[in-house]
């Protein structure tokens, strides 16, 4: 569900933002931005796009349905 590469581009830039001094511990705070990032992604509660944008099109597809019901029902309340 979370791309790993956009994962590792974003500790990536943080990993860049660190001072040139502390750069000798930068492939390890990379690793661990990475891990944190991670950690706290999966805590949220996301979906991929490809599962938004399917069902954003069953209830397309139901709403229209439903549409369709109702103005059956007024036809026959006529």
């Amino acid at each position: 569900m979370i791309d790993p590469k956009k994962l590792d581009d974003i500790a990536q830039k943080l990993s860049d933002a660190v001072p040139e001094r502390l750069k000798t511990a930068k492939n390890e705070m990379s690793q661990q931005f990475k891990q944190v990032l991670q950690t706290q992604l999966t805590k949220l509660d996301l979906v991929s796009r490809e599962e938004f944008d399917t069902q954003t099109q069953v209830l397309l597809r139901t709403r229209q349905k439903l549409d369709d019901l109702e103005k059956k029902l007024q036809e026959f309340e006529k």
